[in-house]
C-alpha cells in the first residue's frame, strides 16, 4: 500500500523581521499541515531596502520556531515565482494570515493571480489571533528604531537583532 503524500504547504513573506503574530500563524498552519515551508522572499517588492539580508531572516525564523519547538517546519530563501517555488517543495496550498480587511484585499488579489498561473495550488487563510492582529513589522522597525521596547511583539532573538541594528548596542 502506499503511503497518503504529504500535505505540504509554504508560509511565504518578507518576514522583515519575523514577528510574534508570523509565528502564530506558522505555528498554527504547522497544525495543519504535515510540513510546513516558510518561503523567505529575497526579492525587493516594495520601496523600502529590507533591514536584515534574507539570510539573517532565515536564521531568525529559524531560532524562533526552535525556542518554540516546532518541528514540521524549515526555512528557505526564494526569489523566484511563489507558485514555482510552492512547486520546487511539492506544495499544494499557500498560507497565509490575514489580519485585517486591507490585508484580505491584497491577498485576495494575489490569490487569483496564483490561481491563474497554478491552478492547482489552493490559497489557504489564516485569521490573525487578536493578540497578533495589529503587529506589522513596519511598526515594529519604526518602534524599535525610536528605541521602544518590541520585546513583546517578536521572537527574543529578534529583539536582540533589531537593537544590534538599529541601537548599536
Amino acid at each position: 500500500m502506499t503511503p497518503p503524500s504529504q500535505r505540504i504547504a509554504i508560509c511565504p513573506g518578507s518576514y522583515d523581521p519575523v514577528t510574534n503574530g508570523h509565528l502564530d500563524i506558522i505555528k498554527r498552519a504547522a497544525r495543519v499541515f504535515d510540513k510546513v515551508v516558510v518561503g523567505v522572499v529575497d526579492v525587493q517588492v516594495r520601496k523600502r531596502e529590507p533591514l536584515f539580508t534574507a539570510d539573517e531572516r532565515k536564521q531568525l525564523i529559524e531560532a524562533a520556531l526552535a525556542e518554540n519547538g516546532v518541528e514540521n517546519v524549515e526555512v528557505d530563501v526564494f526569489s523566484n515565482l511563489l507558485v514555482d517555488f510552492a512547486r520546487e517543495h511539492g506544495a499544494t496550498a499557500i498560507v497565509k494570515g490575514l489580519r485585517a480587511i486591507s490585508d484580505f484585499e491584497y491577498e485576495f488579489e494575489m490569490n487569483q493571480l496564483n490561481r491563474t498561473l497554478a491552478p492547482d495550488i489552493e490559497s489557504v487563510f489564516i485569521l490573525a489571533s487578536s493578540d497578533y492582529s495589529f503587529i506589522r513589522s513596519t511598526g515594529v522597525k519604526e518602534m524599535a528604531t525610536f528605541g521602544g521596547d518590541v520585546s513583546e511583539l517578536v521572537p527574543p532573538a529578534v529583539a536582540r537583532a533589531l537593537n544590534e541594528r538599529l541601537q548599536g548596542t
